[in-house]
């Protein structure tokens, strides 16, 4: 039997964490803001991720109900993740974190190389 017990947040922050928490989950949700990805292609455009961290982060992006996974009836099956409707309305907070970072950047001296490696 499932648990039913609702979650109880501190704060509205809490809640947020609880949904897109975790080092690579912003990062996947920043390439799914952009369009939908094949597990292939997203596992190229985050090389730093491993490849069980990036299935297990997309796992709970997809139980939090901010990303859609689709199988392919295809042999071998192909598997696309995209942001659900409530995901996009993330989109506005991704975008704002990525300019946020770009300034990071710049004032650290760090470089952003921003590759669609998934296309390479």
């Amino acid at each position: 039997m499932a648990d039913t017990k609702p979650f109880i947040f501190n704060c509205p922050v809490e809640a947020a964490l609880e949904a897109i928490g975790g080092k690579w989950k912003p990062v996947i949700l920043w390439h799914l803001s952009q369009r939908e990805y094949r597990f292939g292609e997203l596992r190229r455009a985050i090389p730093r991720a491993t490849e069980k961290v990036l299935i297990e982060q997309l796992r709970q992006l997809e139980r939090s109900g901010v990303v859609s996974r689709e199988v392919t009836g295809t042999v071998p099956p192909a598997v696309t993740y995209s942001l659900t409707e409530h995901g996009h309305t993330l989109k506005q907070a991704i975008f704002s974190v990525s300019e946020w970072g770009l300034l990071h950047a710049e004032k650290i001296g760090a470089q952003i190389l921003i590759v669609d490696r998934a296309r390479d």
